[in-house]
């Protein structure tokens, strides 16, 4: 009972809050308009300053180095391996690199990192923003990588100088990057010459920060459920139910799997909390503009956001729950 309760207190809040965005576009509070404004704000600002406030709360001691490797290994083996299954199964050209980044790109920086809080509190939601630091660059990249080099309806090919810049001006990789330097100047230039400076000692800024920091997460979910859609797409039926099951299910049962079996007295319950983040979690909302910027179908990616996040519901509470009962957490 007690691991059943322990899963429904992590999940309920997040399924909750995507439930009453929803309701909210029912009832005319929240129309597409205003939706795609939200997101747009959340995704430029919010996020980037939440990931810079938290990222630079750390303190390099905390970086675990084999764990991350652990992460960024497994998510090049999933992307490898997508490749040619995704091609077997997609209709169309421009489906391709839809489905891989389905399948490799979670919806970690939105749905995760408040997930790998609400599973394992200040620890989880720390080792989640540690780990954002180099797996967000790397969704990013591959995302990126898929979409063009596998192709789209348009047929167009993107250079490596636009996917430098599409990686460089991305809003999150930004916020990373900033709170990353203010660490490292922190830590190798103030603490060694004796100055203990933080950015709290401005306390109008910081607190202006914080401020925009939390709006991230209740914002996020409550535009998720607004951008609900559940309109039956018959054409692309065989790619909806593969590419979810294969994220919500496959990936995150070989992933969790293999390290609760060979890594779990290497790995923290706060470790744990962060690999549902980051490989349970459903499809990544931003990869539906990226897609429809990149020559891709749009429709089945945006059907992919959907229908994970619906199944992801119950397969977040499942793994929740067979770890809490396996002594993970």
């Amino acid at each position: 009972m007690d691991s059943l309760i322990f899963a429904l207190s992590a999940v309920a809040p997040i399924v909750l809050s995507v439930i009453v965005g929803y309701f909210f576009k029912k009832i005319g509070m929240m129309d597409e308009s205003f939706a795609k404004k939200a997101n747009k704000l959340v995704f430029r600002a919010f996020m980037p300053v939440m990931l810079f406030v938290n990222i630079y709360k750390m303190s390099l001691s905390d970086v675990d180095l084999g764990f991350i490797g652990y992460c960024l290994i497994a998510l090049f083996v999933i992307f490898a391996l997508s490749i040619p299954a995704c091609m077997a199964i997609a209709g169309k050209k421009d489906r391709v690199g839809v489905l891989v980044q389905a399948i490799f790109r979670s919806g970690y920086s939105l749905i995760g990192i408040p997930l790998a809080g609400s599973l394992y509190g200040d620890e989880g939601m720390m080792a989640a923003t540690i780990l954002s630091a180099a797996l967000i660059p790397c969704f990013n990249v591959l995302a990126v990588i898929s979409l063009s080099a596998l192709g789209g309806e348009k047929g167009e090919k993107i250079s490596v100088k636009k996917i430098l810049l599409d990686i460089v001006k991305n809003p999150l990789i930004i916020g990373i990057f900033a709170a990353l330097v203010c660490v490292a100047i922190r830590t190798f230039v103030f603490e060694k010459v004796g100055i203990e400076f933080r950015l709290s000692n401005i306390g109008p800024l910081f607190v202006v920060l914080q401020y925009l920091a939390n709006l991230a997460i209740p914002l996020a979910l409550l535009v998720l459920g607004a951008q609900f859609e559940f309109s039956a797409v018959a054409a692309l039926k065989k790619e909806i139910i593969f590419g979810t099951v294969t994220r919500t299910v496959i990936v995150p049962a070989l992933v969790l799997g293999i390290a609760f079996i060979f890594f779990r007295d290497r790995f923290s319950p706060a470790h744990f909390a962060t690999l549902v983040a980051a490989f349970a979690t459903p499809v990544a909302v931003p990869s539906v503009p990226m897609v429809q910027e990149m020559g891709g179908d749009v429709t089945l990616a945006g059907q992919l956001v959907v229908w994970s996040t619906l199944v992801s519901a119950l397969t977040v509470f499942l793994v929740t729950f067979l770890l809490r009962m396996g002594g993970a957490f």
